[in-house]
């Protein structure tokens, strides 16, 4: 194959790349000037990049001897962290002009680029070389995105507790992949899958316990899940929104690839760690989040709840269980930007952030379209019909049910429940108790449009999408399995 084919291939990275340090040059001599027009141009990348994906960077095949996959799977996960990184910038100027001390700077917008250049090599990957390069990029540009407001001494210590545990989780991860190359001899995904249909040796299997390990860091699976909560209530919100989203379908994505690409033989050995995360995710994230003050908290550990909803998908190990973790990812992204969206207009008369529940007393009669998004999130989130969070554990559930993982899906059914009380506390302190004091401010056209979009989307409404969706989703998990 041609060089000019294998970059053909990987287009949308080299966008992003080329975006990212054109803007970075502009930032350098433009200044906080710049900030508005680098984030546009930013969120244009991101756009561009999309529109690479048509083409051989979706349907390509391998590139560069293996170390690179353009498929359908990848294209699709590509497609979810592009949108949600383009949000994370669009939300983010209402959120820094508000805050005091801390402008938005051009920096920014690309250092989400850069992000989202390692996700695409992440969800792409097809060597462990290249997996842990991509991650690398990602969290890198992660680290310093979590401590962006350096006045703030939450977005500081957010930031350190984020690498410190990132890189111990690094670490973890990489001794597993040196592992499974001293025992496979061969860092290749395919050579690797073989090594497993061989006779297995006990080094590939702690290698395998190693590696699941240091991506359950990655999702937040428990018992990995110890950073969550206090990284997304230190970090700016927009930051927030954006480890929740767009690093969550990456990692997922590359779970997945890793565990039936690479280690498709294995099924019956990472199905068991992927059950216990699961249902450990699930049951962890339902508890603990019950007694939390903060929204911001709350909604941390319903990343880890949701989370454990989307492993189920995977334990299928099937075609259609891929295609409902894409699914369930999908409707995931737009709930969870909806609701930080909406956390984002929590604030009081000077302007400053109010994060705490209580706050959101009787917001439906200060401000009831706002309530009126924010229960649509939150009945989604619990999985109550007919909102479209109901149909994504639907489709993880079908999947496992079809899989012969009866029980599993029967758990993770009974656990929703636990999960749902502390989604519909939210609804009724924003209908049923005496008002707090009102929030100041109006959202702002962007954030408006962006809010009714979503809600939109996880509404009845979003009904009429089920059908290209489940045709999207199986297509790209045909791609793959």
């Amino acid at each position: 194959m041609s060089y000019a084919a294998n970059l053909a291939m990987t287009l949308p990275e080299i966008v992003l790349g080329l975006g990212a340090i054109a803007l970075m040059l502009v930032a350098a001599w433009g200044g906080s000037a710049s900030t508005k027009a680098v984030s546009w141009a930013s969120v244009a990348v991101l756009v561009g990049a999309g529109i690479a994906l048509i083409g051989p960077a979706s349907s390509g095949g391998e590139a560069f001897g293996g170390l690179y996959r353009a498929d359908g799977f990848a294209a699709f996960a590509k497609v979810l962290i592009y949108a949600a990184a383009a949000v994370a910038i669009m939300m983010a100027p209402s959120f820094f002009e508000r805050t005091s001390g801390d402008d938005l700077r051009p920096e920014y917008p690309v250092l989400i680029l850069l992000s989202a250049c390692g996700m695409g090599m992440m969800v792409s990957a097809s060597d462990m070389l290249t997996l842990y390069v991509g991650l690398e990029l990602q969290s890198l540009a992660a680290y310093v995105l979590a401590s962006f407001m350096r006045r703030d001494a939450r977005s500081a210590e957010a930031g350190l507790k984020y690498f410190v545990l990132g890189a111990l989780a690094s670490g973890i991860l990489l001794y597993g992949i040196s592992l499974v190359y001293g025992f496979s001899g061969t860092t290749l995904f395919s050579g690797i899958a073989d090594a497993y249909a061989g006779s297995r040796s006990i080094g590939l299997m702690v290698g395998l316990v190693f590696v699941f390990a240091g991506l359950a860091f990655k999702i937040s699976a428990v018992p990995f899940h110890m950073w969550t909560p206090d990284v997304y209530e230190g970090a700016p919100t927009p930051v927030t929104a954006f480890f929740a989203s767009a690093p969550k379908v990456a990692a997922m994505a590359l779970s997945v690839r890793v565990a039936v690409d690479a280690m498709g033989p294995a099924t019956d050995q990472w199905r068991q760690i992927v059950i216990f995360a699961s249902l450990a995710s699930i049951i962890l994230g339902a508890v603990a989040a019950i007694g939390q003050t903060n929204v911001k908290r709350l909604l941390a550990y319903s990343s880890i709840n949701n989370i454990g909803f989307a492993l189920v998908g995977l334990a299928a190990g099937t075609r259609e269980g891929v295609a409902s973790v894409l699914f369930y990812l999908t409707v995931y992204i737009v709930m969870t930007l909806g609701s930080f969206l909406v956390v984002l207009q929590m604030r009081d008369e000077a302007g400053e952030p109010v994060e705490t529940i209580a706050s959101m007393a009787g917001l439906s009669r200060t401000k009831p379209l706002l309530a009126l998004a924010m229960a649509m999130f939150m009945f989604s989130l619990a999985g109550i019909p007919p909102l479209l969070g109901f149909n994504a554990k639907l489709a993880v559930f079908s999947a496992a049910v079809d899989a012969g993982l009866f029980p599993l899906a029967v758990a993770g059914f009974v656990a929703s429940v636990i999960g749902a009380y502390y989604y519909l506390r939210v609804i009724k302190v924003m209908y049923f108790d005496d008002p707090a004091p009102a929030y100041g401010g109006e959202a702002g056209i962007v954030e408006g449009g962006l809010i009714a979009a979503a809600a939109v989307f996880v509404s009845p409404v979003g009904w009429l999408l089920l059908a290209p969706l489940g045709v999207a989703t199986l297509g790209a998990a045909r791609s793959l399995l």
